[in-house]
């Protein structure tokens, strides 16, 4: 059962980094560097849940943490960067 979950999260890892590399726009290429993220978060807890580690959720907790502080920069200096090009 829990390898059948994790294929899953890892072909879901999959197709998300398809996305990210194909993507039509920076925002969708950005969104999808996230989803990746939280899909690594889902597949750390999964592996301490199936593993009977419960410190790997406090990993997991961490990831999440930086990718949320991670992906509000990086939207920011963009958000910044064109703000500034539309001035100038």
């Amino acid at each position: 059962m829990f390898a059948a979950v994790t294929a899953a999260v890892i072909a879901a890892m999959v197709l998300t980094l398809v996305r990210a590399f194909a993507g039509p726009s920076l925002y969708d290429r950005i969104l999808a560097g996230n989803s990746f993220g939280t899909k690594t978060v889902i597949l750390i807890g999964l592996m301490g849940f199936v593993t009977g580690r419960p410190d790997f959720l406090d990993i997991a907790l961490l990831y999440a943490l930086l990718n949320f502080a991670s992906t509000i920069a990086i939207l920011r200096f963009f958000s910044y960067r064109r703000s500034r090009e539309e001035a100038a």
